[in-house]
């Protein structure tokens, strides 16, 4: 079995603190922390084995940041700092799950290696906690079809396609994700779009935009 202990400890890191932390942030905030958080493992990651940049990949990474940075300002619909730090650390786990794909083999066995082994952490965890949560049979079932389907065969795509790109290509390219959710979350969970919210969507992802044509280029 492919894998290991370090990955599936990471996986659960990763599936835990965002299932707390989106107990008190919308989609789209959410979703912004996160990939925020993944963004500065990965290009963390990136400097630290030699990777340079160019000035406008250097701008467009300080602009789709700073767009993180604006939704944290203190304000009105700025978001709980507890469930912000708490996704913050999801998405740096997330981030090392991400990089620990670019150096495995099969994305299939490798994924299937992780999520075996992270079983019996998250149920251990789930014990826990059992205090604080109930299960009924659609949630339970929606949960199983969210993490053995839509999720397990997303990250087997995600691992086929980091391996072949730059740590800090597959982190900018991420924080597209945000800007997804958050209109997803205003579409189907009829959740406010703050003005707030949309300018920092934009300038993420003018901040990727910026980096990936100066990468083209």
């Amino acid at each position: 079995m492919q894998g290991d202990w370090m990955g599936a400890l990471v996986l659960v890191t990763y599936a835990f603190a965002f299932s707390f932390a989106y107990e008190k942030l919308t989609a789209g905030t959410g979703a912004l922390l996160l990939f925020g958080g993944a963004q500065a493992a990965m290009i963390g990651y990136g400097v630290w084995i030699g990777e340079r940049f160019r000035g406008p990949q250097v701008l467009g990474i300080v602009i789709a940041i700073a767009g993180l940075v604006a939704l944290l300002l203190p304000g009105l619909a700025a978001p709980p700092y507890g469930a912000a730090i708490l996704m913050i650390g999801s998405g740096l786990a997330w981030g090392t799950y991400s990089l620990l794909g670019r150096s495995r083999g099969d994305p299939i066995a490798t994924n299937a290696g992780y999520f075996i082994r992270a079983l019996p952490i998250a149920v251990v965890v789930s014990l826990a906690w059992s205090d604080y949560f109930s299960i009924d049979t659609i949630g339970a079932l929606c949960a199983a079809a969210s993490g053995a389907v839509t999720s397990g065969v997303g990250y087997i795509i995600w691992y086929t396609v980091v391996r072949e790109i730059t740590a800090t290509s597959a982190s900018t390219m991420q924080l597209s994700v945000p800007a997804i959710t958050a209109i997803a979350g205003g579409v189907l969970l009829a959740e406010p779009l703050s003005l707030r919210l949309i300018v920092s969507s934009i300038a993420t992802l003018g901040g990727i935009g910026l980096f990936l044509f100066s990468m083209r280029r």
